[in-house]
Parts: structure tokens; C-alpha cells; sequence
């Protein structure tokens, strides 16, 4: 595996790699757990060279806080990434992916994609996540981008980038990864506590619930239950919804045909979880 850290030499040689071999890209933010190492799985199968970043993107984080506490796992994920046999690692420096430093840029139109949901709970996220995602498309120049449906909005949004952009590169996404027990995984159940990590899978419990019980009808009783539950396992609940699954609009009542995937997002503390399942396609 080869490490660049400077955009201008990881260019000149994936320029020489495009003419003759597919490019495979996998974008992460580090602290590295079998979901993003699947993704990476995945783009081997497809393709003959694989590229996987690790930037931990501040423009996204619209609480510095949490910026602060993204877990940072940079020895062991290298460890991961050698025994995958990834075959380029792109690790810049923040001062080498954004020299002009981190001054506003002109906004994406997202449309609802960028107001509901975790737009809503995390103003200027996704033009956060579109603007370093953008970059690095324009650095690597995938045939194919892997990405994770547990970040189902966000997926969503980095299609709608492609379209605006008028990118070649094919958005992958792959089914969520979870733990023995369902629970997304995800960098931040690091952070978790032994008594956390209890109680974090009864979100994916809950998504279970809702697939079972889906009806016809007014959904506002499921939702209603599952703020009740997740408020008495101990969660703080910021959302759960259930929406068209290409729209992301409100679904109130379910026609019985409509494709809806039910998403949430709950604190423990403040460790912030989010999960979805489609439950009608």
C-alpha cells in the first residue's frame, strides 16, 4: 500500500493508473470498523486499484465539539488497510485540502434533501460533506464511489452532487454493516460505554418493530411508540420518521404501495446514533 499526503503527487499517478486500470474509491473520515472495510472489499471486486481517504472533514461538523471527539485510530486503521490489500491510502493534512483555510464557499442546491432530517438537526452539514466529497472526486477521478446505506440521507445527497456536477463516477451504495446484535457500526460507537452499548441496538430493534408492524393507514401511532420506547431505554430521540424513499417526504399515512424507509436519530449522552430500514420498496 501506498500513502500520499499530497494531492498534487496522488494525482500525477492515479493519472497514469486511469488510462489503463478502473479506480475504485472509498472516502472516509478514519477510526475504521468492518463497514468501511466491506466498502473497500467491494470496490476490489469491482475494480482493478483501489483508492480509500482518511480526512476528518471540519466543514461538516456543525458542532466543534464533536469535532473534537472523532475518534482518531490512525495506526490501527493502516494495520486494517494492509491486511485488505488497499492499494493507495490518501491521507492529506487539512491545510493541504483546504489552503485557503475553511472560509464559506457558495452553497450546493440540495433542495429538501438539505432542510429535513439530519439537515435539519445539522445545519450546513451536507454542504459540508458536499464540498470535501466534491474535492475529492476532483483528486481521484473514480469509475466507482462506495458508500454505506447507513447514511442513507447522505447517500442520497451524494447522488444528487453527481447530477449537479456532471460526474462519470458511479455512486455504490452497500447495505449497513451491523453488530451481532444490529447495531449500525459506525466510528462512534467507539466512544460508547459498556452500559452505552447495552442499550445502543435497541434502535435497530425498533426499525425491526416497525417493519413487522407496517399497515396501511396513519403511522403517527408507530411513531409515537417509538419515541416512548427509546425515551424509556434511556435515549434522547432528535427524530424518527418515516418518508418516500426517494424523496425523503413526510409520509403521514402509508397508501399500502409507496416505498417508505423509516429513519432515527438518538443520543445516548451525547453520542449521537443514527440508523434506517426500508421497510416497503
Amino acid at each position: 500500500m501506498i500513502i500520499y499526503r499530497k494531492i498534487a503527487a496522488l494525482k500525477a499517478n492515479l493519472e497514469i493508473l486511469r488510462e489503463t486500470v478502473k479506480l475504485g474509491f472509498v472516502p472516509t473520515m478514519g477510526a475504521l470498523h468492518d463497514g468501511h472495510l466491506q466498502l473497500l472489499r467491494k470496490a476490489r471486486e469491482e475494480n482493478a486499484f483501489t483508492i480509500l481517504s482518511i480526512f476528518v472533514n471540519p466543514v461538516q461538523f456543525n458542532d466543534p465539539g464533536d469535532f473534537k471527539k472523532y475518534p482518531v485510530t490512525l495506526e490501527k486503521d493502516i494495520e486494517k488497510l494492509l491486511r485488505e490489500g488497499c492499494d493507495i491510502l490518501f491521507l492529506p493534512h487539512q491545510d493541504e485540502m483546504y489552503p485557503q483555510g475553511l472560509k464559506p464557499v457558495e452553497s450546493l442546491d440540495l433542495g429538501l434533501l438539505d432542510t429535513v432530517l439530519e439537515g435539519s438537526s445539522r445545519p450546513g452539514h451536507f454542504q459540508g460533506v458536499c464540498r470535501v466529497v466534491d474535492l475529492l472526486l476532483s483528486i481521484v477521478e473514480p469509475a466507482q464511489l462506495y458508500m454505506g446505506q447507513k447514511d442513507y440521507q447522505q447517500c442520497m445527497v451524494i447522488s444528487r452532487l453527481l447530477k449537479i456536477t456532471g460526474r462519470s463516477t458511479q455512486l455504490v451504495i452497500c447495505d449497513t454493516e451491523r453488530e451481532w446484535d444490529g447495531l449500525a457500526m459506525s466510528s462512534r460507537n467507539m466512544r460508547l460505554t459498556e452500559e452505552q452499548r447495552k442499550i445502543a441496538p435497541e434502535i435497530y430493534q425498533l426499525l425491526q418493530y416497525f417493519e413487522k408492524n407496517l399497515t396501511s393507514g396513519n403511522l403517527s401511532y408507530m411513531k409515537d411508540y417509538g419515541y416512548a420506547t427509546l425515551n424509556e431505554k434511556g435515549f434522547r430521540v432528535d427524530y424518527i420518521a418515516f418518508v418516500n424513499a426517494e424523496s425523503l417526504k413526510n409520509i403521514s399515512s402509508w397508501d399500502g404501495k409507496e416505498a417508505v424507509v423509516a429513519l432515527i436519530a438518538a443520543f445516548i449522552d451525547d453520542i449521537r446514533l443514527i440508523d434506517n430500514k426500508v421497510l416497503a420498496s
